[in-house]
């Protein structure tokens, strides 16, 4: 009697963690601003110290040279001498030596003690001078540094693919307004190769297209003649299913050069909904070849555009089929909220993949161990498609060999 194939092993948990490393104290990060700051004030400070011990020993000079006596005679028959200060003169029977010893000390107590008091005020003087000369060589270092934050952020709109944007700095011509000048007319010449590249890609796409399907339309018509000889009907759906190959082609390689720029239009989209449907599409594909899909999709969603985010579980998914085991293959797709990013994970059995050849995975016309020529799964640019879309839309994909076979698959997405 036939035993039952047990079912198949869960794929082992990712131990990769997709949070992006952070500073364990951000407000200690080493901005030039923080630098100038403490090196305006270091340097009112070095200064503050220097002259506060030049005052220092101004004024014990001066007290050395200018002491006064703090006695007075307040008899005239027999010498009396009364000191608030110098108590020890007021002793009786004193010696005229023990006398002069006595009114030295108290001297030489008093220029101690005025010191000491200078000392005292001029430090907690020089403390509030420097928290004041700290304040003003940040507020200074900001303003200094002001040209370079609109730089800054200059950058980062055309970062989202704003190239319209410029510094347009005003003020002298220094350094900084020189920055700026060579800043803007690089953006010039970026905002022209971007135009000519979208205006080539939709002549491109004009271009191609057109007489692709006008071969399509052909060679249907041609097939739909039942009076055909045979020979010609094969002829004419291998011509067919060339063409479909070269429409595909066409539409990946717009589709990629579209999606190498960031996504200036987003909207909500949930990767659960996305990996759903783009199992849907490929079921049939799965059935066919014996392929199960499964996996729980938790929803996770993300500001992007939903055909490209689409277009990557598409890609992710089919090739996860067709890239499988002859006999009890599965895939497993889920999708979940890591560490405040957005995930999907595309898991599958299939051949054993070494750990130096994933990179070549991610390059157009790439499969594993072989050119794109000569296979029928793919014009191979799924994996290129996939990786410029989730960088178009900040985010990364990564892949990793499974045990025993298969690859796993993670497109980390911010929310």
């Amino acid at each position: 009697m036939a035993t039952t194939p047990a079912p198949p092993a869960a794929p082992p948990k990712p131990t990769w963690d997709p949070r992006r490393a952070e500073p364990p104290f951000p407000w200690l990060r080493p901005t030039i601003r923080i630098r100038l700051t403490l090196l305006y004030g270091g340097m009112f400070l070095i200064a503050g110290i220097m002259l506060l011990s030049i005052i220092y020993l101004l004024a014990a000079q001066a007290l050395n040279t200018g002491a006064e006596p703090l006695f007075k005679i307040v008899s005239g028959t027999a010498i009396k001498v009364s000191s608030d200060n110098c108590p020890a003169v007021q002793a009786g029977n004193l010696s005229l030596d023990e006398f002069n010893v006595a009114i030295s000390n108290c001297i030489d107590q008093q220029r101690q003690t005025a010191l000491d008091d200078l000392l005292s005020r001029s430090l907690l003087a020089l403390l509030g001078l420097a928290i004041i000369a700290f304040a003003f060589g940040y507020a200074m270092a900001g303003r200094v540094l002001s040209p370079l934050g609109r730089i800054t952020r200059t950058a980062r709109a055309v970062a989202g693919s704003d190239l319209s944007r410029r510094i347009e700095l005003d003020g002298p011509d220094d350094e900084l307004k020189e920055l700026a000048d060579t800043f803007d007319d690089m953006l010039e010449r970026l905002q022209r190769a971007f135009t000519a590249q979208q205006r080539f890609v939709g002549n491109a796409s004009h271009e191609l297209r057109t007489p692709l399907a006008i071969n399509r339309t052909l060679l249907e018509v041609h097939l739909s003649d039942p009076g055909a000889p045979v020979e010609l009907q094969q002829l004419g759906k291998t011509l067919l299913a060339t063409n479909e190959r070269s429409e595909q082609l066409v539409e990946g390689l717009l589709l990629l050069a579209r999606s190498d720029n960031q996504i200036v239009e987003r909207k909500p989209v949930d990767l659960a909904e996305v990996a759903t449907q783009a199992v849907d599409q490929v079921h049939a594909e799965a059935a066919a070849k014996g392929v199960a899909i499964r996996g729980g999709r938790a929803a996770a969603v993300v500001q992007g555009n939903g055909v490209l985010l689409e277009r990557i579980a598409l890609n992710l998914v089919q090739n996860a089929v067709r890239y499988n085991v002859p006999e009890d293959g599965w895939v497993e797709v889920t999708t979940q909220v890591q560490h405040g990013q957005a995930v999907l994970v595309v898991t599958n059995t299939g051949p054993v993949v070494p750990a130096y050849e994933i990179d070549n995975l991610f390059e157009p016309f790439r499969r594993l161990r072989t050119e794109r020529t000569g296979s029928d799964k793919g014009v191979g640019l799924g994996l290129s498609i996939a990786r410029s879309v989730a960088r178009a839309h900040g985010g990364h994909i990564a892949a990793e060999p499974r045990e025993g076979g298969g690859l796993v698959m993670r497109v980390t997405l911010p929310i």
